[in-house]
């Protein structure tokens, strides 16, 4: 597990963001992979280029933001085994877990809602379940909605599932949103930044 510190959000700047997915063109499009979604949109918008690296079981770029340098990774490793990758990463350039921004989707949010927190549970999600394992808890989150089937027993599915063409825009205009703010996050820190995509 990578060593966890308490310290206050502003003295943490953001030097990993991990979108969560699955790999494999059968999965590109499903909700599960909202983290890769958001991953992609962010390197796209900062002009970067994802690689492949074996040493971190990941698709990793490396942006440069406001002339702060942010790691992207894409687990390659399945959802339930995500943590393994980001914690290689986090390992690797001595990043700690509250320095550490997990973009996944969530079944409590409705499609076109975005949300930060940081600790918490896993809610059932496999991937943030491994994420814990490996970095603790204090690491920060940014939920992106996908909306809920309605039964429990439905949820595996649903989210293997392809969004209806209305959900999927409200969930990239969700992942415009939270791609617009990062540059608070990373300079003001997850209060301010909250702020301001809750308020959206």
């Amino acid at each position: 597990m990578i060593g966890s510190r308490v310290l206050e959000d502003k003295d943490i700047p953001v030097q990993l963001i991990a979108g969560l997915g699955n790999p494999g063109a059968e999965y590109a499009e499903t909700r599960h992979n909202a983290g890769f979604w958001y991953a992609d949109e962010l390197a796209s918008a900062w002009q970067g280029q994802f690689r492949s690296e074996q040493k971190f079981q990941g698709d990793v770029c490396k942006l440069v933001i406001n002339g702060q340098d942010v790691w992207l990774i894409k687990p390659m490793t399945w959802m339930n085994r995500s943590g393994q990758a980001v914690a290689a990463l986090a390992r690797y350039y001595k990043i700690p877990s509250e320095a550490v921004l997990v973009v996944h989707d969530e079944l409590d949010l409705p499609p076109g809602t975005a949300r930060l927190k940081r600790g918490g549970g896993h809610g059932g999600h496999n991937g943030l379940r491994d994420m814990i394992q490996h970095l603790g808890k204090d690491f920060a989150r940014m939920r992106l909605g996908i909306g809920h089937p309605g039964h429990k027993d439905q949820v595996h599915d649903y989210v293997l599932g392809r969004p209806s063409r209305v959900d999927h825009q409200q969930i990239e205009d969700a992942i415009w949103q939270a791609t617009k703010i990062l540059p608070k996050l990373l300079e003001h820190g997850l209060e301010k930044a909250m702020n301001d995509l809750h308020t959206k």
